[in-house]
């Protein structure tokens, strides 16, 4: 389960999209087979542009989970055992000692990744859109990335690309700046 939890994040989009290609295409694939066995319909998972949306953030979901499972079992295994232990004996329940131990003690984890995170609101990854995009789903899952290599390079507009990445940029540069400040005003350390 580990193995399956952590790996994703250093695999390529190339592998993950391969795989999801694999486990929902029309023939063949694990999920319209399991769904024919059932006796339902098999689904065009892949040409549907309703389905873009749930493949792109399942793949997602699966990919980065793990780095923040890392992450967050590291800033928890920071936390002094003898604290639940007290708290134990208080009679705390899990719940309560999660409450009042673990998430104020992780406190400033969570803060500094959602401050980075939000730096990347608009970062919605040009190589996984652009493996997951054709003709029949285009129009739902086109985002700034696509965009601007379309108009870009197989356009020339180069200037006008520019505009909109540095636009991106900026756009980027200020959440986080004032991801940063708000965090500061609430008392907890930012990221510089």
């Amino acid at each position: 389960v580990q193995t399956l939890i952590y790996i994703p994040h250093f695999m390529s989009w190339v592998i993950i999209v391969s795989i999801s290609y694999v486990l929902l295409t029309m023939d063949g694939g694990l999920v319209n087979g399991l769904l024919e066995m059932f006796g339902f319909q098999k689904v065009n998972f892949l040409l549907n542009e309703n389905w873009f949306r749930p493949m792109y953030i399942i793949q997602i979901i699966w990919r980065e989970a793990g780095w923040g499972t890392i992450i967050f079992l590291a800033a928890i295994a920071a936390v002094d055992p003898s604290m639940y232990e007290a708290a134990r004996m208080d009679g705390a329940n899990r719940f309560q000692q999660i409450w009042h131990i673990t998430l104020p003690a992780i406190k400033s984890v969570i803060i500094i990744l959602l401050i980075l995170k939000i730096g990347d609101v608009l970062e919605l990854g040009f190589e996984h859109v652009y493996l997951l995009l054709n003709a029949s789903n285009r129009e739902v899952g086109e985002i700034f990335d696509t965009y601007v290599y379309v108009t870009g390079l197989k356009q020339g507009q180069y200037s006008y690309s520019t505009a909109i990445g540095l636009f991106k940029g900026l756009v980027g540069l200020i959440l986080v700046m004032g991801a940063n400040r708000l965090a500061k005003k609430v008392g907890e350390e930012g990221i510089y």
